[in-house]
């Protein structure tokens, strides 16, 4: 090991910058009213959710079985919202196995909140605010674009992405895009969305995607059902993905629907389903007033307004860097 390994992974230029962008998203949020709140990072429930891992750790005062570290706060602050507190944020440290790259780290920081009564269209036109108050002090930006998924599709591979999936793998391979003989349906589509449609955009825009198939939005309401559709949306730029954000299902027997869909999934896999939160289910049957709700991932604002090229060097300590 190296002398110099105890050196943080940032520099101080930047973890001031970080410092800076945390205060300006908590004045953000004061100048709009939203409480801050606090949730646990710890839960004996998991998530089901496919494109996610969960962390398990032991901790004996909570039973026998294996407690789970946080993948998003999002459950919990839905049982605040049913609690009737009203808006609400969170900045907090979130965890995801089988995540490090350039653009993941298994342990990194994500801003949540929900505005009750909001639809995603509202919540869009305030992730873009939020967006610009943050960069435009730090990178030239150029007009915000929207776009629906299928017309992202349609543009840059003119397919229609609820359409033939054969149709879909031939624009890929056109696009000389090796498809994995393992994957098929949504990863396809998640394919298509990171090796082509995501490094087309402007990157000195902010892009929105909205109107996200259903079959990728496990925790959003059905917008459309003929093309199913789900009040999803994701905003991109300098070609990185910053938030996901959702038109909130409130609907307690189609959550847990498809909480159990995705646990037979994963039992047919041959991977871990965790057990599900009750607590939070038992939270919309009480009742989830609507709502919309979104989450950003500080670590890549940072790392986009200081003009870094992963975000390990917005962190003070990258899991990345200390494992090495």
């Amino acid at each position: 090991m190296h002398s110099d390994s105890w050196r943080p992974t940032a520099s101080l230029e930047t973890l001031r910058l970080r410092a800076e962008l945390l205060a300006q998203i908590r004045q953000f949020c004061a100048d709009r009213g939203l409480l801050e709140v606090e949730t646990p990072a710890l839960s004996a429930a998991g998530v089901p959710d496919l494109g996610l891992e969960q962390m398990t750790v032991k901790a004996a005062g909570l039973g026998t079985g294996p407690c789970y570290l946080q993948t998003s706060p999002e459950y919990a602050m839905k049982r605040l919202l049913a609690a009737d507190t009203g808006d609400i944020y969170q900045i907090c440290r979130v965890f995801r196995d089988e995540e490090l790259g350039r653009w993941h780290e298994p342990e990194f920081t994500l801003f949540e909140w929900y505005r009750v009564g909001w639809d995603e269209d509202q919540l869009m036109s305030e992730v873009e605010s939020l967006l610009v108050t943050l960069l435009q002090p730090h990178r030239r930006l150029t007009p915000t674009v929207r776009m629906s998924y299928q017309d992202a599709f349609h543009d840059f591979l003119r397919v229609d992405p609820l359409g033939d999936d054969a149709k879909l793998r031939a624009a890929l391979s056109r696009e000389a895009i090796n498809i994995p003989a393992d994957i098929s349906g949504n990863g396809v589509l998640d394919l298509a969305l990171s090796q082509v449609i995501i490094p087309r955009l402007d990157p000195h825009a902010i892009s929105f995607i909205y109107d996200f198939p259903a079959s990728q939005a496990a925790l959003a309401k059905i917008k459309f059902q003929e093309p199913p559709v789900a009040a999803r949306f994701e905003a991109f730029s300098g070609g990185i993905e910053l938030a996901n954000g959702f038109g909130e299902l409130t609907e307690p027997d189609e959550q847990r629907q498809r909480f159990d869909k995705d646990l037979a999934l994963r039992h047919r896999g041959g991977r871990h389903g965790p057990p599900l939160d009750e607590r939070f289910l038992e939270a919309l049957r009480h009742g989830l007033p609507p709502c919309a709700g979104v989450a950003v991932g500080v670590d890549r604002v940072v790392a986009l307004a200081a003009g870094l090229t992963n975000i390990a060097a917005t962190m003070s300590f990258a899991h990345g860097s200390e494992s090495s």
